[in-house]
């Protein structure tokens, strides 16, 4: 049987704004592959260079190095096919607040060569499938910020792509909508054998739909694969200690440090995460080291690997941090491109 043509190919990507001595790395070798038909995740902190990546996939940037396909098309070469194959979805709001939904939908079908009559049909299927009917008629700027993010992303449908990228799409949502806006990326992939590619910060939103997901720092992928592959790699457990007083963290680390079994520590936050081989069996010697050193805790549990650790294990810093420390927002990678000029 032949293997299908990857949906999605970045090999060896290289990309920098700016020039000489004041030029800003976005990517620095950034690598992989999706498969036809899945949620693939982008999983990165602030600034890890998600934002640089889809700009080059669909054709708004060009690498300096390295090579981009989708659906067996290079995007430098053949960037006009390659628009007629996917959707795109920006951090940014993409509708006309001043117009209707439905307006919106339709001159989002006509800029596509979609003829009226046709524009008109496909704009109603989308509100009826992303329960959009009843405001269609009013302004789209009248709407809640969910309502907003499925009308991009319905635009970003309108012509039937095989390849959809969101980039960051529930940034900014609540809760509720962001669940509703989950149970629809998951059934493009499901029951319509899309590709969707999303970009996230979210570590809860890329476990719970990227089939498979790449983790990107500083412009490259230090680990990639099923969410429950990545977490089941690392093995052990991770102890979290939350520390009554924030001026111990030092000193805590260096106790921690000392006990057998104990490997990588992370202080973030007046609390420490360290990584031991049995928590069970590691957390009473844990205890009682810290209590004969005099340090006092807030609150201390064991849990499973998570995202996190995974990210702290191929990193070196925790997920939380990096996002702290990124260059700064999503959209800053854009900014960035626009600077250089």
């Amino acid at each position: 049987m032949p293997i299908p043509t990857p949906a999605i190919e970045a090999e060896e990507l290289t990309k920098a704004y700016g020039k000489g001595s004041k030029a800003v790395p976005a990517l620095t070798g950034l690598s992989f592959s999706v498969e036809p038909g899945i949620v693939f995740g982008l999983l990165g902190p602030n600034g890890a260079g998600k934002s640089t990546t889809v700009r080059i996939l669909t054709t708004l940037s060009r690498p300096d190095r390295g090579r981009a396909r989708v659906s067996g098309l290079d995007v430098a070469e053949h960037p006009g096919r390659v628009r007629r194959l996917i959707g795109y979805v920006s951090q940014k709001p993409g509708f006309d607040p001043m117009a209707t939904g439905l307006e919106n939908l339709v001159l989002q079908g006509r800029i596509h060569g979609t003829p009226a009559r046709d524009a008109r049909s496909r704009a109603a299927e989308l509100l009826e499938r992303f329960d959009l009917t009843a405001p269609a008629r009013r302004l789209a700027g009248t709407w809640s910020g969910g309502m907003q993010r499925k009308l991009d992303v319905a635009m970003g449908l309108m012509h039937r792509p095989r390849v959809l990228f969101l980039d960051e799409p529930t940034t900014g949502l609540d809760p509720e909508a962001r669940l509703e806006l989950w149970a629809e990326i998951a059934r493009l992939a499901r029951q319509d054998g899309l590709t969707v590619l999303l970009t996230t910060h979210y570590l809860e939103e890329a476990d719970h739909l990227a089939a498979r997901l790449a983790i990107v720092d500083a412009g490259r992928v230090v680990a990639a694969g099923t969410p429950d592959e990545l977490k089941s790699a690392l093995g052990g457990d991770t102890i979290q200690a939350g520390l009554a007083r924030p001026s111990d963290t030092e000193k805590a680390r260096a106790v921690l440090g000392s006990i057998a079994g104990v490997g990588t520590i992370v202080a973030e936050g007046g609390a420490l995460h360290a990584r031991v081989t049995n928590g069970a069996a590691v957390l009473p010697g844990v205890l009682a080291a810290l209590g004969a050193a005099g340090i006092d805790l807030a609150a201390v549990g064991v849990a499973r690997p998570s995202l996190d650790d995974v990210y702290l294990h191929h990193a070196g810093r925790s997920f939380g941090e990096a996002d702290r420390l990124g260059a700064g927002s999503p959209a800053t990678e854009a900014d960035l491109e626009v600077a250089a000029r």
